[in-house]
């Protein structure tokens, strides 16, 4: 009975060590389609516009609006790392850097919507619902002070932009990407992308490279879905462990955390979405959740550094510069606002104050979500095209 037990046991063993084998060969091919989707739009929009991709973006001709665009585009998809993957084809596709900048900044903002809507599941207990919903929005007062201070400072003086092209063309070999940097993955991706390509044309004669890159954002959606559930169920156990043993450790050991985990599920809205219940039940406080958010700002600046490798030609450093635009954007918002005692207490007296009003009056709660990620933004994309 013992050997039978035993054998039935190894058997077990070896079928979940199987399953996990093909889980992990999965995810390789679900980032395969990632950079592949990436190349299709930008490769759709040089075909649709010759080069001239800003024409498209007529109704972005400023960094306000840009940043306006990255926080409805992200807070109604629900994934920043799918808009700034889709921003970095634009640029691929020739949308110029200076205007993809504020597009990452609103992307920033509006992926925190993701841990607001699940604060709200704990809004019948007027205690959990109170630290749920400050733990919550204290990544959107950070993200919100972020852009208050960087935003100005990129348009007068552009640090973020050349800093970044300094390093692109330092890793890269400056206009030679496509020849000596990652040309490795133009022949992997081209085949695939001809063949949609060949399928845009056979659907549509007139307007086959606006089908290229419709297939190309479609394709990343749902790659993003697939990987980030695929990811969560290989790695959630272990992050959970993770977090438990880091977070109390620490704002240094906390952000580190809050990058790996992210790395590791490939979206920072499960990252942060996964703390909200434990600030609900006490498990944690605001003070050791804060840092761990930051930490997932920059653990999700993976997806567009990887969506960049997928671009080769002209356009490609500049896709690359764009990727590094948002590590250094989120690695000196950590440093200068968290590094910074008087600027680090902000995000977390507002998170509070929010969470108090909230608590109190739940309608507010609901009337701030549609309000910061939808209404506000609408309304003055509305205005602008009125005066424009």
């Amino acid at each position: 009975m013992t050997d039978i037990s035993t054998s039935g046991n190894n058997q077990t063993s070896n079928d979940n060590l199987a399953l996990r084998i093909f889980q992990w060969l999965f995810v390789l091919v679900l980032i395969y389609l990632l950079i592949t989707a990436v190349g299709m739009i930008g490769s759709g929009f040089k075909g649709a516009t010759k080069g001239q991709a800003t024409d498209l973006f007529a109704f972005a001709t400023n960094p306000f609006m840009g940043l306006i665009i990255g926080v409805i585009a992200t807070a109604m998809i629900q994934s920043s790392s799918t808009v700034t993957s889709i921003i970095v084809g634009l640029v691929a596709g020739g949308l110029s850097v200076e205007m993809a900048v504020p597009m990452i900044m609103g992307a920033n903002i509006g992926t925190t919507i993701t841990n607001t809507i699940v604060s709200l599941g704990h809004i019948n207990k007027k205690k959990e619902f109170r630290r749920a919903f400050a733990a919550a929005t204290v990544h959107d007062f950070f993200n919100l002070m972020a852009v208050a201070i960087f935003l100005p400072i990129e348009i007068l003086f552009h640090p973020l932009q050349k800093a970044a092209g300094y390093l692109a063309e330092r890793l890269v070999g400056g206009e030679n990407l496509s020849v000596k940097g990652l040309n490795f993955i133009k022949p992997m991706t081209k085949p695939v992308i001809d063949q949609f390509k060949s399928l845009a044309h056979m659907i549509s004669e007139s307007a086959p490279n606006v089908l290229l890159i419709v297939f190309g954002i479609t394709i990343i959606f749902m790659v993003i879905i697939f990987i980030g559930k695929l990811l969560k169920k290989l790695m959630v156990g272990r992050a959970k462990d993770i977090m438990h043993g880091s977070i109390g450790r620490g704002p240094i050991s906390g952000i580190a955390s809050g990058a790996i985990v992210t790395v590791l599920v490939q979206s920072s809205s499960t990252t942060t979405s996964l703390m909200v219940p434990l600030a609900g039940s006490g498990v944690f406080k605001l003070k050791q959740i804060y840092p761990f958010t930051l930490g997932a700002n920059i653990g999700t600046t993976i997806t567009a550094l990887l969506a960049a490798t997928a671009i080769s030609g002209d356009h490609a450093i500049l896709a690359l510069q764009i990727a590094l635009v948002h590590l250094i954007y989120n690695l000196s918002a950590v440093f200068l606002i968290y590094g910074i005692k008087d600027l680090r207490k902000i995000p977390i007296r507002g998170a509070l104050w929010l969470a108090r009003i909230a608590a109190d009056h739940k309608i507010y709660a609901l009337l701030y979500m549609l309000g910061v990620f939808f209404a506000l933004p609408g309304l003055m994309v509305f205005i602008y095209q009125l005066i424009a």
